[in-house]
């Protein structure tokens, strides 16, 4: 690896010297590799991947800046993106990350609560962007339900098609699709800056015990899709959630649709990592089903 190549970028963006020490090797990615960089009193958090991986990189780092520019959660800084011969790569403030504390757990729910207050002028983004290594499609829409059929369930499906997985999904998830309205009777989504990726393995503390979350996939969608996805794969303790709803309460269909939301991340699963989740994809669409009977 050329990491000089990637250290000379880091001084141009930066204006400072950048003498690298070392280039220590991370664990914990399953799509790119990371390193931390070390110089004398200077460190950064470095993501690697395929060269014609790069617009994943610009699109993680715009995310990353509009988190940040809501002044809501901590989130690493971008420092710079770009890519070598051999590599993207993507530069990131590095940040000492700890567990966290049921008090970090309370911050992280009342600040994402802030988060999700402000106003956003429509559903989808300004640019496509990625969940895991699967293409997110992010058009925009004046209406969610139309947003969430069509950019985001119906994409999951035909990925699913193309690799083989028909019959019962594609039947099932075909009849869900058209059939989304009663599951937000009573509700209308307003466009919140949503995270896209929230789940245990995406948040930490810094040393003051604030929480940082990072690897977003962000959008301009429904809140609720941030706190399904929180209680997918493990996520926080109880002060989390009170902390959220005490800053911003639930709708009370929220305990049906984080079904509908959870299914578009059960989906990509099935697309990446295989058959072992069209299972439960498949019960979920059922169980959404019968909810709109």
């Amino acid at each position: 690896m050329n990491w000089q190549a990637i250290a000379q970028q880091i001084e141009s963006v930066t204006g400072q010297p950048f003498r690298l020490r070392e280039a220590e090797p991370l664990a914990g990615g399953d799509i790119n590799a990371a390193y931390r960089l070390l110089a004398e009193n200077q460190s950064f958090f470095v993501k690697l991947n395929r060269p014609e991986q790069v617009a994943m990189f610009e699109a993680e780092a715009s995310g990353l800046q509009a988190l940040a520019q809501a002044q809501a959660i901590r989130v690493p800084e971008p420092i710079i993106c770009g890519k070598t011969t051999d590599h993207a790569f993507l530069v990131l403030e590095h940040i000492p990350l700890n567990r966290l504390s049921t008090r970090s757990e309370q911050l992280l729910g009342q600040q994402l609560a802030e988060l999700h207050r402000q106003k956003q002028p429509y559903f989808g983004w300004h640019r496509d962007n990625t969940i895991g290594s699967t293409a997110q499609i992010n058009g925009r829409y004046d209406d969610w339900i139309s947003f969430w059929s069509v950019q985001r369930l119906e994409h999951q499906l035909k990925l699913a098609a193309a690799k083989g997985y028909g019959g019962n999904l594609q039947t099932l998830g075909e009849k869900l699709c058209t059939n989304l309205k009663p599951l937000f009777s009573g509700y209308r989504p307003q466009p919140a800056l949503v995270h896209g990726d929230l789940w245990g393995g995406n948040a930490a503390a810094d040393d003051q015990g604030n929480p940082v979350i990072y690897d977003p996939a962000c959008y301009f969608g429904d809140r609720e899709t941030d706190l399904a996805m929180t209680e997918l794969f493990g996520g926080f303790g109880p002060a989390f959630y009170q902390a959220y709803k005490t800053v911003y309460p639930l709708d009370p269909g929220y305990a049906r649709r984080k079904t509908l939301y959870n299914l578009y991340h059960i989906l990509n699963h099935l697309n990446l990592f295989g058959r072992s989740y069209l299972h439960q994809a498949e019960n979920m669409i059922a169980t959404l089903l019968k909810a709109v009977e």
